[in-house]
């Protein structure tokens, strides 16, 4: 059920990594180093994947190479909404991937994409065909963003918010099912490109959506999820508990894991996007969240017989 295990999730953005107090992201280097060598030690079957970048910036992924990061990993992933935020034309998807390929002769995932219903819904449907006739077959994994438009009284996780302006607000509207329950006309012509493309649906700490995610997922012929698991959430009370039931629910599914979020009480500053203090304590979750989840594996090299 546990495909991949993708560390973090967009480093390169301000919204969930702090530049101030990492600013050449030697801290970020040392961490993902870290767990992608404890998830190894649980687990080698599990893909160990970069977190996605945002933007798509080969500059990063030399960087990280530089660093030693992608020796240890078995793909890095791009996020791309041209449509949306990135200052780049839809159209510009190809060069974008050929810009990352040309960097790492590792696979490269897509484990975000999409298009908002901000401005209309006809735009999403639109982006959604097009999208798909310039990426199809370009990527191991494409993975669009997201099932659900995310609830106004729950607030996007960035740390701009309003100062954002309309670019904070399209974070609620990039679902192909509304927050009423009800379907946009992108949700019926999300079918025709599945099961090549999954979906990324991160879901909040006890969400109530978990159910009605499933039910939606399996009538589209969704088999590819990304996912995440907080390690500031698995301080609340009950977590393991809450995580437990996400993951059986997610059974039926080759789940993505993605591990981020740092703890207010664990960072070198109290916010999420805060390098930790002991980097090794974000190791050792989620090497205990790939045991949990998808088992020990006999240590071999992967790939042999």
């Amino acid at each position: 059920m546990i495909e991949a295990a993708m560390i973090w999730n967009e480093p390169n953005n301000k919204s969930h990594w702090d530049p101030e107090i990492d600013p050449d992201w030697t801290l970020f280097a040392e961490m993902a180093i870290g767990a992608a060598d404890a998830i190894a030690s649980v687990n080698p079957d599990v893909t160990r994947v970069l977190g996605g970048i945002s933007p798509i910036d080969a500059l990063f992924i030399r960087n990280m190479q530089g660093k030693g990061v992608l020796d240890h990993l078995d793909a890095v992933a791009v996020h791309g909404f041209p449509l949306d935020w990135n200052l780049w034309k839809v159209d510009e998807w190809p060069d974008k991937l050929d810009e990352i390929h040309a960097v790492t002769d590792l696979p490269v995932w897509i484990s975000e994409v999409g298009v908002s219903t901000f401005g209309a819904e006809e735009v999403q449907l639109w982006g959604l065909q097009r999208t798909a006739e310039l990426i199809s077959g370009r990527a191991p994994r494409i993975q669009w963003y997201s099932l659900f438009d995310l609830p106004q009284a729950w607030g996007a996780t960035t740390r701009h918010k309003e100062a954002e302006g309309s670019s904070y607000y399209r974070h609620f509207y990039m679902g192909l099912i509304r927050e009423d329950g009800t379907p946009k006309p992108t949700l019926e012509k999300f079918g025709d490109y599945t099961p090549e493309f999954g979906l990324c649906q991160w879901f909040h700490f006890e969400d109530p959506r978990l159910d009605e995610a499933v039910a939606w997922m399996k009538r589209l012929g969704v088999k590819h999820l990304r996912t995440g698991l907080s390690w500031a959430d698995s301080f609340r009370p009950n977590a393991l508990g809450w995580f437990d039931r996400q993951m059986e629910k997610l059974a039926d599914f080759d789940v993505t894991l993605t591990f981020c979020f740092t703890p207010e009480h664990r960072g070198i500053a109290p916010h999420h996007t805060s390098a930790p203090l002991v980097p090794e304590e974000f190791a050792a979750f989620c090497a205990a969240m790939i045991e949990r989840y998808a088992g020990r594996a006999e240590h071999r090299i992967k790939g042999a017989a």
